[in-house]
C-alpha cells in the first residue's frame, strides 16, 4: 500500500495556494453538515470531523463559526451533493464530489474540465464501484507499534480494513462508520498529543492505472482545472504517476 498511500495523499491534496478558496470550501461543507445534522459537534460526528480537519488546515476560527451561525437560520443557501464519475487521460478513473446550488452550472464546469483534459464523463456508478469508501488515519510510528495498534483496535471492537507500516508511517483503514471509534482507540493508546498526518474519509482505488508522459501532464492539468472550480470539494482518482 506504500505507493498507493502516496497516490492517495496526492489525490487528496488541494493544489491551490488560494487560501480564500480553501476557506470557502470548508465553510460550505461545515454549513451543509451543520444544517443537515445539527449544530452540536458532539452529536454530529460529521461536523466534528470537518471542524477538526479545518483547524488542522489552519482555517480561521471565525470562518468555522460563521458557517455554523449561518446554519442556524431557517433559510439560507440550499446546497446539494453532486458526484460525477468518468475517465481521464490514460483511462484513469476519476470521481469528483461537489456541493452545488446550481446543478446545471456545476455539471457544465466539470464537463469542460474533462473535455479539456481529453477525458470523458460517465454515468453514475461507472467507476465508483472500483473504489472503496474508507476512513484513513495515518501517523508516525515505530516498527513494533503496528501490532500494538491492531490489538488496541480489536479491543475497541473496531472493524479494521487494513493496517500498514511504511517509511515510519502507520496507516489504518476502516469503514467510514468506524472512523471516530478508531480514532478514539488510537488516541487512548498513544495519548491526546497523537498527531494524525492524514485524517480523511476518502475513496480508495481497488486498482491503480500507471500514467506517464503526455497523459500525466493532461491529468495534472485536468486536476488543476477541477481545483479551480468553486463547487468542487474533492477529487479522487486511481492514477499512479510513473
Amino acid at each position: 500500500m506504500g505507493r498507493a498511500f502516496q497516490n492517495r495523499k496526492e489525490s487528496m491534496a488541494r493544489t491551490s495556494l488560494n487560501k480564500a478558496r480553501v476557506y470557502s470550501r470548508y465553510g460550505r461543507e461545515i454549513y451543509v453538515s451543520a444544517k443537515s445534522g445539527g449544530l452540536d459537534p458532539n452529536g454530529n460526528l460529521s461536523l466534528r470531523r470537518l471542524i477538526e480537519k479545518a483547524k488542522k488546515d489552519q482555517v480561521p476560527t471565525h470562518v468555522i463559526e460563521k458557517a455554523i451561525d449561518k446554519a442556524k437560520g431557517t433559510g439560507g443557501e440550499d446546497f446539494t451533493l453532486a458526484r460525477y464519475e468518468g475517465f481521464g487521460p490514460g483511462n484513469v478513473m476519476v470521481i469528483v464530489d461537489c456541493l452545488t446550488d446550481n446543478n446545471n452550472r456545476t455539471f457544465g464546469e466539470v464537463r469542460t474540465c474533462f473535455n479539456k483534459g481529453k477525458g470523458k464523463l460517465g454515468a453514475q456508478g461507472s467507476v465508483s464501484h472500483m473504489f472503496d469508501h474508507r476512513a484513513i488515519l495515518s501517523f508516525k510510528g515505530a516498527e513494533d507499534d503496528e501490532e500494538k495498534v491492531l490489538e488496541a483496535l480489536m479491543e475497541a471492537d473496531v472493524d479494521v480494513s487494513d493496517i500498514e507500516l511504511d517509511d515510519g508511517i502507520i496507516t489504518v483503514l476502516t469503514p467510514t462508520t468506524e472512523h471516530f471509534k478508531a480514532k478514539g482507540a488510537l488516541t487512548d493508546l498513544f495519548g491526546e498529543d497523537l498527531d494524525f498526518e492524514v485524517d480523511e474519509i476518502s475513496f480508495i482505488p481497488q486498482i491503480h492505472t500507471e500514467i506517464s508522459g503526455e497523459d500525466a501532464e493532461l491529468l495534472n492539468k485536468m486536476l488543476e482545472m477541477l481545483d479551480d472550480c468553486e463547487d468542487v470539494q474533492q477529487v479522487h482518482h486511481n492514477g499512479e504517476f510513473v
